[in-house]
């Protein structure tokens, strides 16, 4: 098999967006903005911002999600955090939703960075939280190890694609070299903000092992969340992501 065909697979497997209509009309439960923010090569990135039901808030999520679908369904992931009394903020990937562009490793972080520093314009960073959920913690613990922020919270996240691919192969080191890398390990090494991480042992997308690898980078202080019996989708069904989640965001 080729290495071109072999890099095809692996990004088909990695990226899987779903496009929306530019006219879509998002529907939630809750007040929310619809965003476009342009990236400097032309791309049109589309975000969501639902602010806290009582302002002045206690700060703002920056959330990068996973590596299917779009905003009509990770804007729902708002409720957990404008529960808290935290502004919630969600961009698409280019290539997801109404995001033009086609995803990669690179532009994901630049772009990760474009939204970031249209949300600390709003909000302090020492009152924003950065989160990533799955593909997206590659976003965020790439920007913790960059810019300011008062904590970074992972759920479901990976070591880095090679120890991913390594983790389903059931080997060692992976059969190839994947030509994207989303180093968590190593960006995680690179920040001093605190920093939270959930994973559930039965995830069969990121396997635990392969989270619990992100132990050997963590500071005194940090936490590693092991959650009994859950899965990659269903982590916010358990009382402990919720009990840990007030505990990391609520005054104390």
């Amino acid at each position: 098999m080729s290495s071109s065909f072999t890099d095809f697979l692996l990004r088909k497997f990695l990226f899987r967006p779903k496009p929306l209509a530019e006219g879509h009309v998002y529907h939630f439960d809750a007040p929310f903005e619809e965003l476009w923010l342009d990236a400097p090569d032309g791309t049109r990135l589309n975000a969501l911002f639902f602010p806290a039901p009582v302002q002045p808030s206690l700060g703002a999520v920056l959330y990068f999600h996973g590596n299917r679908d779009h905003l009509q369904r990770w804007g729902a992931m708002h409720r957990d955090f404008t529960a808290l009394g935290y502004d919630f903020l969600a961009p698409d990937y280019r290539g997801y939703g109404k995001s033009t562009g086609t995803p990669d490793e690179p532009h994901f972080f630049a772009d990760g960075y474009l939204i970031y520093q249209w949300l600390v314009e709003r909000c302090p960073a020492d009152r924003m939280v950065l989160y990533g959920r799955s593909l997206g913690s590659g976003v965020a613990s790439w920007l913790a190890a960059r810019v300011p922020a008062r904590m970074l919270i992972l759920e479901t996240p990976f070591d880095n694609i090679p120890g991913l691919l390594a983790s389903h192969f059931g080997r060692e080191a992976p059969p190839f070299l994947p030509p994207v890398q989303f180093q968590n390990d190593a960006h995680l090494q690179q920040t001093s903000m605190p920093i939270l991480l959930f994973h559930g042992t039965r995830d069969r997308v990121v396997p635990f092992a392969c989270a619990e690898r992100l132990k050997r980078v963590l500071k005194p202080g940090d936490e590693f969340v092991t959650i009994e019996g859950g899965s990659h989708n269903n982590l916010a069904t358990f009382g402990l992501y919720h009990e840990r989640l007030r505990a990391w965001l609520l005054p104390r």
